[in-house]
């Protein structure tokens, strides 16, 4: 699964705003890696509407990336259910750890976010 990990590396610099389908600002990539939850992880962003200039920072760990990755590439799909049982820890923090990870497949090629069925991405078309 390095693939992917080093992909998020080399094509996801810090500033990197992360597709979302219905958010109303901007989360943006701040840091590739940092630490998350005791593990190497992606930090990014998230809007803070009481203090705009104090975002708040969420992250998604090497492993929880890798583990989506494989999901999206053996079963076709990244579903919120999936998501919420199979990453707990990540799913806890927040549900936008999930579209974050989605957005970023999107952005690399990888996936689709589905329209008609919310909370699924499909694995693109092209792979």
């Amino acid at each position: 699964m390095n693939t992917i990990l080093e992909q998020i590396e080399t094509r996801v610099p810090p500033g990197t705003k992360i597709p979302k389908p219905e958010a109303r600002a901007d989360f943006i990539v701040k840091k590739v890696w940092g630490v998350r939850r005791g593990e190497r992880a992606l930090i990014y962003t998230i809007p803070n509407h009481r203090t705009p200039t104090k975002p708040y920072q969420k992250g998604i760990t090497v492993s929880e990336w890798a583990a989506a990755f494989e999901r999206l590439i053996e079963a076709g799909d990244l579903t919120r259910s999936w998501f919420e049982q199979s990453m707990p820890a990540c799913a806890k923090e927040g549900g936008c750890n999930f579209t974050t990870i989605g957005g970023l497949f999107e952005l690399l090629g990888y996936a689709e976010y589905d329209r008609e069925g919310r909370g699924v991405y499909r694995r693109a078309a092209s792979l």
